[in-house]
Formats: structure tokens, C-alpha cells, sequence
């Protein structure tokens, strides 16, 4: 009579190898012999399960004709079945923790593969601009305290004029190997060594002023070039400012914009705005009206018959776009009626209603 696999799992025929996998762990779990309530049997009976269905060949022999003709019924985990992992016995399983199969698979599959640059921590900082100094730009000096690469030593952590010598802990190699067993076998996995910080020596005689460490918590003095332009909210990276890493490379230093709003102006894009208060009168027969700016005073020109919200332009007073190359400054105008007229000033807007306006 020929197996049901799939029943063996727990599973439908068209599981995908996601659903095998999880149920073959959640069984071999359950029912391993070493532990209380397991069923040796019922591991067997998982393991098998599994050893066919997992592997593409067999899973389309046996789904065709209730059987695999490689090796009879199954092979274990000691046969091809789960893609060469030799040397498992399910009586030696004991001790093994389920749990921490992402470990096991990320020391496998290359979770260790590459050698990756040691580097420094990202600080992040925010400082406050006037509207003037955001559109024209500006520098600041600012103190950060962070750790930062030792001077006296430049960062070996060894004392000036000694030498370094060989890490005792890993041999020169700036790694250590670590072993672990697992049902699927015996894995190495590698890390950087604790105590030469991966670089494989060590200082004869460590630098006194950062005990060795290569780096120390300290103030700095750093200039920000705030450019032209730019708007709260926006930030500036300066590349290698960040803390200082030890045998590596320091992080960025990224500094938030926070500018505070003007009165007069606004922003839209690369143009400046500004509301213009004028009186009927001025809005009627045109008027000339000195403005202050960011660049200074101006005199703006106000044509005849102008309405509320009308919109004047101002060309290369803006926002720099470019260095040689600004935005405009929009000026809105806002005609401001008279709350009460005189006999005089009724007398007039009736003789403009003769004339239709």
C-alpha cells in the first residue's frame, strides 16, 4: 500500500515548499524521540514525508505513480533528498532549539558573505535661519560633541612611536570562526574579533589620551554652509561629520532647516510675495509707491484702474535660482475702501455712477 505524504504532513497535494517546509519543522518538533510525548515513528514517518516531497523530482514521480523509483521509498536525511546535508541521525537530535532556525539559515546562506566597511553613527541636528539669510544663504559655526577620531594617535589607538603587535584572540586574522550544530549538520560561521576590533593587531602600548580606543567623546567646531534658497524643512548632509568609527569611516552629519517665517514675504517656488495695501484713489488714477525689499527700497509703479488681488511683477527680485539668476517678487495688491465718506466723497462716487462706473 503506498504512502500518503501529504496526509503524513498535514497538508493539500498543491502545498508550495513554504507550506512543506513549515509543516515538516512544526512535526519533527512535536514528535522528535528525545523529547517528552515524541513518536519516533511518527519522526520517521515526517522525515520521509519530506525527503520526497521537498526535492522537485521525486515530488513529480510519486504525485504521477504513488511512488519514487530513486532509492525506494525515501532516503533520510543521510541520502540526496534534502540537497546534500550529510551526516543526519534523528537519535542525535537532542539539544536543539527550533527557535533559532533564522540563525541557522542566515550563517548558511550567506548572512555572513562579504566584507562590509565599518562605520560611524549619523547624527542628526536642526538649526534655526532668519527668512533673509534662507533665501540669500548664510554660514554657521555650531559645537556638536560626538565621538571623534584622536588626534594623538589618529585613530590606531596605539601611542605615538610604539608599535602594534599581533592579536593573541585571533591569530593575525581579525576573525574568529564559530561552530554550530544544527539537524542539517555542522556550520561555521564567522565574526570580527572582540578585541583587536577586526583589524587583526593590537597597540604594544596603548594611547593615553583615548585609552586605546582609537576615538573619544569630544566637541567640535563645525561650519554649516546653509545655500541659497533653501526651505524649512530641508537638509543638509555633510558627508564624514558624524561620529568617528574606530578602523573604519565616520557617519554623516545631517542638519534640518528650520527657518522662521517673515512678515512681509512669503515663498511660492522661486518667487518672493507680498501684499501691497493702495487706496481707491491710487487704484483709480495709477500712483508710484516705495517698497522695502530683501534687496532694499524700490519704487513700484501702480497703473491706472487696477482691481483687488491684481498682481504686479517685479523681475530678479526673488528667490536665487542660479548664481546669476532669481525668481520674481509678485506684489499683490489690496485696494482699501473707505469705511465712511463725506458729503464730498458721496457727492463724487454719485457723479461716477452717471457715468456708469
Amino acid at each position: 500500500m503506498n504512502k500518503d505524504y501529504y496526509k503524513s504532513l498535514g497538508i493539500e497535494k498543491g502545498a508550495s515548499k513554504d507550506e512543506i517546509k513549515k509543516a515538516f519543522y512544526k512535526l519533527a518538533h512535536k514528535y522528535h524521540p528525545d523529547k517528552k510525548g515524541g513518536d519516533e515513528k511518527k519522526f520517521k514517518e515526517v522525515n520521509e514525508a519530506y525527503q520526497i516531497l521537498s526535492d522537485d523530482q521525486k515530488r513529480a514521480q510519486y504525485d504521477q505513480h504513488g511512488r519514487v523509483f530513486e532509492g525506494g521509498q525515501g532516503q533520510g536525511f543521510g541520502g540526496q533528498g534534502f540537497g546534500g546535508f550529510e551526516g543526519f541521525d534523528p537519535q542525535n537530535f537532542q539539544g536543539f532549539d527550533f527557535g533559532n532556525m533564522g540563525d541557522i539559515f542566515g550563517d548558511f546562506f550567506g548572512g555572513q558573505g562579504g566584507e562590509r566597511v565599518k562605520r560611524g553613527r549619523d547624527i542628526s541636528i536642526e538649526i534655526t535661519v532668519s527668512f533673509h539669510e534662507a533665501i540669500f544663504g548664510t554660514e554657521r559655526k555650531i559645537l556638536i560633541t560626538k565621538n571623534a577620531t584622536c588626534s594623538t594617535c589618529s585613530g590606531t589607538g596605539a601611542k605615538p612611536g610604539t608599535k602594534q603587535k599581533k592579536c593573541t584572540t585571533c591569530n593575525g586574522q581579525g576573525k574568529l570562526h564559530e561552530t554550530k550544530k544544527s539537524f542539517l549538520g555542522v556550520f561555521t560561521s564567522v565574526r570580527e574579533c572582540d578585541t583587536c576590533g577586526g583589524v587583526g593587531t593590537i597597540p604594544e602600548e596603548k594611547c593615553a589620551t583615548c585609552h586605546g580606543h582609537g576615538t573619544l567623546r569630544k566637541q567640535e567646531e563645525i561650519t554649516v554652509r546653509v545655500p541659497a534658497g533653501i526651505q524649512s524643512g530641508e537638509m543638509i548632509r555633510l558627508t564624514g561629520v558624524g561620529e568617528a568609527m574606530a578602523h573604519g569611516t565616520s557617519g554623516d552629519l545631517y542638519v534640518k532647516i528650520s527657518v522662521i517665517p517673515d512678515t512681509v514675504f512669503s515663498r511660492e517656488g522661486h518667487n518672493l510675495i507680498m501684499t501691497l495695501p493702495i487706496k481707491l484713489s491710487e487704484a483709480l488714477l495709477g500712483a508710484e509707491h516705495s517698497i522695502k525689499t530683501l534687496d532694499g527700497m524700490i519704487t513700484v509703479k501702480i497703473p491706472e484702474g487696477v482691481s483687488i488681488g491684481e498682481i504686479l511683477r517685479v523681475k530678479g527680485k526673488g528667490v536665487p535660482v542660479a548664481p546669476n539668476r532669481r525668481g520674481d517678487l509678485l506684489i499683490k495688491l489690496d485696494i482699501k475702501l473707505p469705511a465712511k465718506l463725506s458729503k464730498k466723497g458721496k457727492d463724487i462716487v454719485e457723479e461716477l455712477k452717471k457715468e456708469g462706473m
